[in-house]
């Protein structure tokens, strides 16, 4: 430890105690490292604060020493947004202590909890309510609430209930220098001036430390009905999303694209998963939910498939006849981004496009690809009732992952320069962090970047929250 951290190191120890203040290599290594193994960093120590009180002072301290602090919850982030770098100047704030839910408040249909508790622990709260916290993702068991605002992560229920900045009514954070705003209003309607809570939504620590925040609550589905759609092509799951929309309304929940090769993959590394409906190019995952306990959803969502298959838009369906039967099929899904990882390193985009243009990016994006990288495999999947696609590249057989991702500057400018001409985004839901911020720069307009580095400056003047991610 450097003398001159020791004042700091003291200080810090005292505002968290002396068992949350982490130094060690073995003890700092699960903070400096991201989920995909891509990034490692070496920060000048961990701290884990407990209250909000204590944040405020760590950061009022980190700021009078001019240390900068890279907030961190859960450690999911797959852009590097949460890994620290590695000069050993940073100190990594986790907040996985912060993990209490404050209050429920059935009436209002609102939940207040910390940034530090899981995804899966909202997701209980609201269930032992009674109620329904709609976010949710296949990393919902260790992600942390506060990284999930701080990215404005998506997920499954995007087409009916927004992303994770729909579901947020209030926030408190720390600011750079340590003070504490508290916006932790349960208001529905508030024109009050600006929506601050919407600079730090998505702002990835940038702009403030996320410590709590008030979220939207739903009715309870008594009646939920999953099923999975056999296609020819995409442009067929497009037009099966429009025919279930038209049919279910707002009752579809979920409305997921897989492909065969996803299908094969995930069974590949889990064998014990089976293939309800093999042999074709195509998937559709869709999950319709009702508060009702009397609904007629099954026999809707039955008869709307049927028609889909007699007029060849659907090959053929299968629909779970029980909630073990829903999971297996959802298991089907969530475990992609698991079997990838299994699988070995490989290129990805997390893309959204409008709904009408995936078939035309798939299509432009396969030639050109092909035609640079003969042999590449294609692994896409993603939530295509938003037009989020994850669009992956794994190696050609026989090539090693290094040398394939050594082409992954070439690969990423094929993909997000058809993606921009056709009026999508490189980043749908995984945020900017270390691994995007060239690409802010060349694909955002000058004043977009311009407004954004103006608002940095003027919450952070000193650049000490999470430097180097986004901007």
């Amino acid at each position: 430890m450097a003398e001159s951290a020791a004042p700091l190191l003291a200080t810090l120890s005292a505002i968290v105690g002396e068992a949350n203040l982490l130094t060690a290599d073995a003890d700092v290594a699960p903070f400096s490292t991201d989920w995909r193994d891509r990034y490692r960093g070496r920060p000048r120590a961990v701290i884990r604060p407990g209250t909000t009180a204590e944040l405020a002072a760590s950061v009022c301290c980190c700021a009078e020493h001019a240390v900068p602090v890279v907030p961190q919850g859960g450690n999911t982030s797959l852009c590097g947004g949460a890994t620290p770098h590695d000069d050993g100047r940073e100190i990594v704030v986790s907040l996985t202590r912060m993990n209490r839910v404050r209050t429920v408040d059935p009436d209002n249909a609102t939940l207040t909890v910390e940034a530090g508790a899981t995804l899966a622990s909202v997701q209980q709260a609201a269930t032992d309510a009674g109620l329904l916290f709609p976010l949710s993702l296949a990393a919902e068991g260790s992600c942390a609430i506060g990284g999930n605002l701080s990215t404005n992560a998506g997920g499954t229920a995007v087409l009916r209930f927004g992303n994770a900045r729909d579901l947020v009514l209030g926030l408190e954070v720390v600011l750079a220098d340590g003070r504490v705003w508290n916006g932790l209003r349960g208001l529905r309607k508030d024109n009050t001036g600006y929506d601050l809570k919407q600079l730090f939504l998505g702002s990835e620590g940038t702009l403030g430390i996320i410590t709590a925040a008030v979220l939207k609550l739903f009715p309870k589905a008594r009646t939920s009905v999953t099923a999975l759609v056999a296609l020819p092509d995409v442009g067929a799951a497009i037009s099966l999303l429009r025919r279930l929309r038209q049919s279910l309304g707002d009752r579809l929940t979920g409305f997921e694209l897989i492909s065969a090769e996803c299908i094969a993959l995930t069974r590949k590394e889990f064998p014990s998963m089976r293939d309800p409906l093999p042999g074709h190019a195509w998937y559709a995952l869709a999950q319709a939910d009702d508060p009702a306990a009397q609904s007629q959803l099954g026999a809707l969502l039955e008869s709307s498939l049927g028609d889909a298959i007699e007029s060849g838009v659907a090959r053929d369906a299968t629909i779970a006849q029980s909630e073990a039967q829903a999971a297996e099929l959802w298991a089907l899904r969530e475990s992609i981004p698991e079997a990838q990882r299994r699988e070995g390193p490989n290129i990805k985009h997390d893309i959204s496009l409008p709904v009408s243009s995936i078939p035309s990016f798939l299509d432009q994006a396969k030639a050109q690809l092909d035609a640079a990288f003969p042999g590449v495999r294609y692994v896409t999947f993603g939530h295509l009732g938003d037009g989020n696609l994850h669009y992956n590249l794994a190696p050609p057989v026989g090539v090693p992952s290094g040398a394939f991702l050594d082409q992954a500057a070439r690969a990423n400018r094929l993909v997000y320069d058809i993606v921009a001409r056709l009026g999508g985004s490189f980043s749908a839901e995984h945020g900017i962090g270390q691994l995007k911020r060239d690409e802010l720069t060349r694909y955002r307009s000058a004043i977009e970047i311009e407004l954004m580095r103006q608002i940095k400056r003027a919450l952070d003047p000193h650049g000490l929250l999470n430097p180097g991610k986004v901007l």
